[in-house]
């Protein structure tokens, strides 16, 4: 059997759930305790870090944006990265938008110091960092809507990788219960949009130990 081996929170594994669902690649998660640093998960991805893709016959693939594009490539009848020059590059280029600006203004401050400094025992949360978390997702939350109203999806006329970047981050901090959803409405309406997908049923089936989601978390109509 295929195995994944991820985080619930990590947007990254996120990514690639929603990737492998919406291509019906059959699949089986593994979590895997990063700060352990097993001998055994090192062998696969000395970075340690997760998602990690292990195939049936044994190929490994660290790291969620060479897993997407892998899997856009060795499954192709379901394309997420765009199906001409362009769409391919306003998909890659968003995707970098949300795993890397979003991650680091947002995500971060968010799921890492509100809800798991402390729990791992790094440290106390930094309220400072929190702030500007909560600061931040605003801005990107309007990107988000601005490209929902001018666009049929966030990269193009097609549902795409940027599409499951963007979510797999919003559904992290959903699950946290740190998202206003009444902020900003495209931005609402198009998240409602894509968790409605068969393919988002895993995350919304998701919880973690000692952190319950808000209500709204599974209801695709908020």
């Amino acid at each position: 059997m295929r195995i994944l081996h991820h985080l619930p929170l990590s947007p990254y594994s996120r990514k690639v759930r929603l990737a492998l669902a919406e291509k019906r690649i059959p699949f089986e998660l593994k979590t895997e305790r990063v700060w352990e640093r097993r001998e055994e998960f090192l062998a696969l991805n000395p970075a340690c870090t997760v998602p990690v893709l292990v195939e049936e016959n044994g190929f490994v693939i660290a790291d969620s944006y060479a897993i997407c594009e892998y899997l856009d490539e060795a499954y192709p009848d379901t394309p997420l990265i765009g199906r001409t020059l362009g769409e391919r590059a306003e998909v890659r280029r968003l995707v970098a938008w949300f795993d890397t600006r979003f991650a680091g203004e947002v995500t971060r401050n968010l799921i890492w110091e509100r809800h798991l400094k402390r729990a791992l025992g790094k440290g106390n949360p930094d309220a400072a960092a929190i702030r500007a978390g909560y600061a931040n997702l605003k801005p990107h939350l309007d990107v988000i809507g601005w490209l929902a109203e001018e666009r049929p999806w966030l990269a193009g006329p097609h549902l795409s990788l940027a599409d499951f970047a963007a979510a797999a981050h919003l559904s992290a901090l959903d699950y946290a219960n740190d998202v206003d959803w009444e902020y900003n409405a495209a931005a609402r309406d198009w998240y409602s949009r894509v968790k409605s997908r068969p393919a988002f049923r895993g995350l919304l089936a998701d919880r973690v130990s000692g952190l319950e989601p808000p209500a709204h978390y599974a209801d695709l109509d908020f």
